[in-house]
């Protein structure tokens, strides 16, 4: 018996083992489904981000609340319908003294008396209707510029997100571009290293040309592996913007030169530029309009505010609780009511609120001024610094051509034992900072650009 048990015991662990081994796979393929793959370019990347990035979505629902707000300030001008009941038990129902006399007492003397019943009830349902606010016309008109301000700064916000969006889309380049030069580098300077130390075997060369070349080759590797660092920490950043997981795979599809290339155009500096097109001059435009509604309604209130209800209501009395029953007898009751509010003297507060929004005012559009004034120079900066960019490109562009010549003089020399391996390592040194640069200088052209467009975006 004891030996059958063990051999259950051993098929139900083997059984399980198996099941296991089934699953594993299983769950492996379920972790790899639930992995997106996309592969966008920089124009495909934005769109993307537009619909999903988080920021963006939250700022359309700024733009829906603002919807519900205008409404509900519309709303408070409509007819408004309240219903309404009370029940009251007067287990102790207030008495009064009266003269005994009324009721055949003696003269001088008094009596209690209560009134009422033990138990009341009352329905009632009310009809109000604003008639005449100045307030609620001013608040009506506020709710449409609160609604353009939202409407506005979402669009501001899609801009912001889009320029975020080139330039992390510029920085994963930068970075992937960056590791395949140190790559490159690399295999040739473990080429270079090899030839130089069997020179140093045969007695054909120092032991520092090999050190050297040695020292340049491990400032390659740090650099190459700090390269992959970033790739890794700008990717990730691409995909917070683009409203992905992190444990997405995402592959780019525009190269960096390519992109640099499709953003040169000088034709888009020369273009005039309208202040009141700018996204910010928008919102300060919506906030001298807040600031000119707020004066209207503080001088909205002194006029006379006319408002009306109607009410349609039940009584019921009994001593005892028989609300529910039909013998129960309800008393109705209705009444039109007309409510006429008339500001005399406040006291000068009402004045003085008047003045404060006369001064927001002003402050408002003074600051519509000094934020004119700085948009253009904005622009110039902006204009000045995507021509330089270009400029840059084309200088970086021809520096590396130059460092790659003296680079490939300086390697046959040295490998013919022409020059020393000092020598040959400053041209390395001059073309690996070169090659940096050229790679940063397509960058700078397509965030100057992208900076640009966003000052001339309506």
């Amino acid at each position: 018996m004891k030996k059958n048990k063990n051999q259950i015991t051993q098929y139900v662990y083997r059984s399980f083992g198996l099941l296991l081994v089934f699953l594993l796979p299983v769950c492996q393929l379920w972790a790899q489904e639930e992995k997106e793959n996309y592969s966008m370019s920089l124009q495909e990347a934005v769109q993307h981000a537009l619909q999903y990035n988080r920021s963006v979505i939250n700022s359309g629902l700024d733009v829906e609340a603002a919807y519900k707000k205008k409404w509900e300030t519309i709303a408070g001008g409509l007819p408004q319908i309240s219903a309404s009941g009370n029940y009251q038990n007067n287990f102790e129902l207030q008495k009064q003294i009266i003269p005994a006399e009324f009721f055949g007492g003696e003269p001088g003397t008094f009596t209690e008396v209560a009134f009422g019943t033990k138990h009341t009830m009352d329905a009632r349902a009310t009809l109000n209707q604003l008639i005449f606010d100045g307030s609620y016309i001013v608040g009506v008109k506020a709710a449409k510029t609160y609604l353009d301000f939202y409407k506005t700064s979402k669009l501001k916000n899609d801009l912001e997100i889009k320029e975020q969006v080139i330039n992390a889309y510029g920085n994963v380049l930068l970075s992937q571009e960056s590791v395949k030069i140190f790559e490159k580098n690399k295999a040739t300077l473990e080429k270079n290293l090899f030839e130089a130390e069997e020179s140093y075997k045969n007695g054909l060369a120092e032991e520092e040309e090999a050190e050297q070349i040695g020292i340049t080759l491990a400032s390659v590797n740090s650099s190459l592996n700090n390269s992959k660092r970033l790739t890794e920490i700008t990717l990730n950043m691409l995909k917070v913007l683009l409203g992905m997981e992190l444990e997405d795979e995402l592959q780019l599809t525009d190269g960096l030169e390519e992109l640099a290339n499709a953003n040169m155009d000088l034709l888009i500096t020369g273009s005039s530029f309208s202040v009141k097109n700018n996204i910010d001059y928008k919102l300060g435009i919506n906030n001298r309009e807040q600031k000119e509604l707020l004066l209207k309604q503080e001088k909205s209130k002194a006029l006379p505010t006319l408002s009306s209800n109607l009410t349609f209501g039940y009584n019921g009395f009994n001593d005892e609780f028989k609300f529910i029953q039909k013998e129960q007898s309800w008393l109705n009751y209705s009444y039109l009511g007309v409510s006429l509010n008339v500001p005399i003297f406040s006291s000068f507060a009402r004045s003085a609120r008047t003045q404060q929004a006369k001064i927001e005012l002003k402050k408002a559009e003074t600051d519509l001024i000094d934020l004119e004034e700085n948009l253009k120079l904005q622009y110039q900066q902006a204009k000045s610094q995507y021509e330089f960019s270009v400029e840059q490109y084309t200088t970086a562009k021809n520096k590396l051509r130059l460092a790659e010549r003296i680079e490939n003089k300086q390697q046959i020399k040295f490998s013919e034992g022409i020059s020393t391996s000092f020598e040959f390592s400053e041209a390395q040194r001059q073309l690996y900072s070169a090659q940096q640069e050229y790679l940063q200088s397509m960058v700078d052209v397509i965030n100057a650009k992208a900076a640009l467009e966003k000052l001339t975006s309506n």
